[in-house]
């Protein structure tokens, strides 16, 4: 089927008080292995395109790649922009063909991040494109993309609703105590921040640099009203875990599909297990 907007993949997590998975892709592989998860659990699906895999792959080859992807496969694929620097990279995702778009604007004031979140929605609304916005900033880095602990922030519930009134953002990122990139400890969530931003807001969250974060801390996140789950480093440690396992047992071999196809197939095994973990049986 073609491609959809994020939006109403979200709306049907909402009734049915689940989570959608949204996973970083950065070549051909990891989208098959992102679409051959989904197809085996029947569930939907976000590809997300960071700043590293445009750089890498490129715009027009991730959409050429996720558009014939999601032709294929019977459940619904929304192509999201992770991250998205800057009002002209989300126009740009706008135009080329990806149907969601996440401006992150969390590194300016309140009302400078309100200002350009309503700019990118001005030209995706137009075009049927979500748009995620985010409040708050994540230690770690992803990509080119590094916050220190001393810059991060957790997001203010009264701020998240003056936001979300203010721009009308089909779904919010919060920052409630995880970080992008691999955790040196295990990460704390304040989930009671979470209850009272869910409480003030009446649209989806969604939850960044969840690899790492002990199943329970998740699904209590979903039960506190998290529709949208990121995950990244995790199918990067699985795809390379079982390239590196592949190249162990035949160093001399010279033929790359003998050593993607196995990553292929590491990667689709821990995107199922979390797209299980966040669906809770409910698709």
């Amino acid at each position: 089927m073609p491609l959809v907007a994020m939006k109403p993949l979200l709306a049907a997590a909402e009734a049915k008080k689940y989570a959608v998975g949204a996973f970083n892709c950065n070549n051909m592989e990891i989208i098959q292995a992102i679409i051959n998860a989904a197809e085996a659990e029947h569930a939907p699906v976000i590809i997300q395109a960071s700043q590293g895999a445009i750089k890498y792959a490129g715009l027009e080859y991730i959409v050429a790649l996720t558009r014939i992807a999601a032709e294929q496969a019977s459940v619904p694929v929304a192509l999201h922009l992770d991250h998205g620097t800057s009002f002209e990279q989300c126009q740009q995702c706008v135009e080329k063909g990806f149907t969601s778009v996440m401006i992150d604007g969390s590194k300016h004031s309140l009302e400078d991040n309100i200002a350009l979140t309503k700019k990118v929605l001005a030209v995706a609304r137009p075009a049927g494109v979500s748009v995620e916005g985010e409040l708050g900033k994540l230690t770690g880095t992803e990509d080119d993309i590094y916050v220190s602990e001393k810059e991060s922030m957790y997001t203010d519930p009264k701020e998240a609703k003056y936001f979300v009134e203010q721009t009308q953002v089909d779904a919010l990122a919060i920052a409630i105590g995880t970080a992008h990139g691999q955790y040196k400890g295990e990460p704390k969530l304040d989930l009671e921040r979470l209850s009272e931003i869910v409480k003030l807001v009446n649209v989806p969250i969604v939850l960044h640099g969840s690899s790492g974060v002990p199943d329970e801390a998740i699904l209590e996140a979903i039960e506190r009203g998290v529709r949208k789950v990121n995950i990244d480093t995790n199918i990067r440690e699985h795809f390379m875990g079982a390239l590196s396992d592949a190249l162990k047992a035949n160093p001399h071999e010279l033929d790359p599909r003998k050593v993607l196809g196995p990553a292929r197939a590491g990667a689709t095994e821990i995107i199922r297990e979390k797209i299980r973990l966040f669906s809770r049986g409910k698709l």
